[in-house]
């Protein structure tokens, strides 16, 4: 398995992000145009908090607040597992599924470097599964 840096380098190095005093109404919009199911919430270039769909689904749907009266800071997950830029793919993995988590930020020290989900991960692996069964048939073939 590679350091994860790799996978996040495909991403073209985007991090999205939003600060803590936005809207959550802001936050949503800003998921839906990335196309992505959760950001970083920054202040400057610290990292303080996640906000994810699931924030949002059960700490203002379900509780009958308004998402465009709350602020980020109020709901987002602020207690944030991050990995380092050499992290093997197959411990992020791990680590997500130990603790029931999508999404992962990527620092390098104090810097932020951008965030993995899921989904990144299961690609990378998917990927990796073909062309070690593409390699073993072309084997087999010969």
């Amino acid at each position: 398995m590679r350091p994860i840096l790799e996978l996040l380098e495909k991403h073209g190095g985007s991090v999205w992000s939003l600060n803590p005093d936005d809207s959550v109404f802001q936050a949503l919009e800003m998921l839906a145009d990335c196309n992505v199911g959760a950001l970083m919430v920054m202040e400057g270039d610290k990292l303080v908090g996640i906000f994810s769909e699931r924030d949002y689904t059960r700490k203002i749907a379900l509780a009958g607040r308004s998402s465009k009266d709350t602020k980020v800071r109020d709901i987002m997950t602020s207690q944030v597992m991050v990995v380092g830029p050499k992290t093997r793919t197959q411990e992020c993995m791990a680590l997500m599924s130990q603790k029931k988590i999508r999404h992962l930020p990527v620092v390098d020290g104090n810097k932020v470097l951008g965030m993995i989900s899921i989904r990144d991960l299961m690609d990378d692996i998917i990927k990796d599964h073909e062309q070690t069964i593409s390699q073993l048939q072309s084997y087999i073939a010969s």
